[in-house]
């Protein structure tokens, strides 16, 4: 081994040592980055590299995409059109056993195509639908894991802030990356709420109908909470993902005509004030210069770490192994899984998916490049969004377990390992038929 492969192994060590004591992610990149390749290709190469992949990351015409789609997220939820959203699902399903979750997982569903933003999504449905879900009397660990699963479905279904950074990190269009997230976000909820349901009739008391005397009477106003509360969220996400599919705007085109139109729907439901917009701009602030201080430290490190043949050593090692090229894939989505629970998503899209990327362009699955690609970007989409359920860490429970105090963490993690079984099936599902993710993709061609 010679020493600038020893130096690739300290410096992945070293990277995981400092983030794993507490360090800042984006600091800690750059610091290795620039310490050990100072020390293994030299000063001038390695400040060379680092100018270049900051400049070529200023310059990508995707990423502008992140702040507007953060940004019209946060916008909807300040204006409070989750609680219309909520208020409208909650009536038109009040007939149903289990209403409570269609509810949720409904709003979940509909508002994760408007916001990408897991931990406002759970707040938000934690702090409306968890106490009534209490005084309803239904089952405190399926409801809780209701919340937080359907939380999480905004990482998988567009506009995802998530695949919007994970396209140029693949090299693959982020219309193509949509529509190949599309179909399984959409059949994961159906799974969400289809194991609610059932579970709902089969036993009555995990989710009672709704009282008569908290329906909406007739048909004209129930009619009107979905018109009012309803179609002009699902209207602008029509048109914002619609012109993205189609290839008629680019992402950031679509993105600055949501956060408008975002803007445009809050003034309409009178909810629009200097405080409103202040409170989302400010927090857009703050989450986008999270994620794209990440992106221009992870392109450095990645570059430098490359230059060093460190990327060389992690796919001669894993493509080494003596076991089949759909299971050297299986050891890459555990890997993933794992790093899911230290890490957020930014971290694991922008600093490991350029490792494993070359790997599984190595592996003879049988189909093109570009397939490959869209297939390995949903399978680490799922995977990431498994890992916010999955204890230890699940940020999701802490989210929901600061909103609705009644419910023990404990009770939490019941609830939510419920809904990870439904998740890995689905991901084993995913692995067993790629047909899932690529069928959408080759229509939008």
């Amino acid at each position: 081994m010679s020493f600038n492969d020893i130096l690739s192994v300290a410096m992945l060590g070293g990277m995981l040592a400092f983030i794993f004591v507490g360090f800042p992610i984006a600091f800690t990149l750059l610091f290795i980055a620039l310490v050990f390749g100072s020390i293994g290709i030299g000063v001038n190469i390695t400040f060379s590299l680092a100018y270049l992949q900051i400049f070529g990351t200023m310059k990508d015409d995707i990423l502008p995409a992140v702040p507007l789609f953060i940004f019209m997220g946060y916008m909807t939820e300040q204006a409070g059109l989750m609680n219309r959203l909520f208020g409208s699902m909650r009536q038109i399903m009040a007939p149903l056993s289990g209403s409570l979750f269609l509810a949720v997982l409904l709003t979940a569903t509909i508002f994760a195509m408007a916001t990408g933003i897991v931990g406002a999504a759970v707040t938000v449905l934690g702090i409306m639908a968890g106490p009534m879900m209490i005084k309803a009397g239904y089952d405190a660990k399926l409801s809780a894991g209701a919340i937080a699963a359907g939380g999480t479905l905004g990482i998988l279904i567009p506009p995802s802030v998530m695949l919007v950074v994970m396209g140029p990190t693949l090299g693959v269009p982020v219309n193509q990356l949509y529509g190949a997230a599309m179909a399984p976000g959409f059949m994961l909820a159906v799974c969400y709420a289809t194991y609610c349901v059932a579970r709902s009739y089969i036993n009555p008391r995990v989710g009672p109908i709704l009282p008569i005397e908290e329906r909406v009477g007739s048909a004209i106003e129930i009619t009107r909470e979905f018109v009012v509360g309803v179609l002009p969220l699902c209207l602008l996400i029509v048109a914002t993902l619609g012109s993205i599919l189609s290839g008629l705007a680019t992402p950031t085109e679509a993105a600055s005509c949501g956060a408008v139109g975002a803007t445009i729907l809050a003034l309409a439901y009178r909810k629009l004030s200097f405080w409103t917009l202040k409170n989302a701009a400010v927090a857009t602030v703050v989450t986008s210069s999270m994620v794209l201080l990440l992106a221009v430290a992870s392109n450095v490190f990645g570059a430098v770490f490359t230059q060093q043949g460190g990327a060389a050593i992690i796919t001669d090692v894993v493509t080494s192994i003596p076991v089949s090229d759909m299971w050297k894939l299986v050891i890459i989505m555990v890997i993933i899984f794992a790093l899911g629970w230290p890490f957020e998503w930014p971290a694991i899209v922008l600093v490991f998916l350029p490792i494993f990327t070359p790997i599984v362009l190595q592996l003879d699955l049988g189909m093109t490049k570009p397939e490959l690609l869209l297939w390995f970007g949903v399978l680490v989409a799922v995977n990431l969004q498994t890992a916010y359920l999955s204890p230890p860490v699940a940020m999701s429970a802490y989210f929901l377990r600061n909103v609705v105090p009644q419910w023990s963490l404990k009770l939490i993690y019941s609830g939510m390992g419920q809904f990870m079984v439904i998740q890995i099936v689905f991901l084993i599902a995913l692995l067993m038929w790629p047909s899932l993710v690529l069928w959408l993709p080759s229509v939008l061609k």
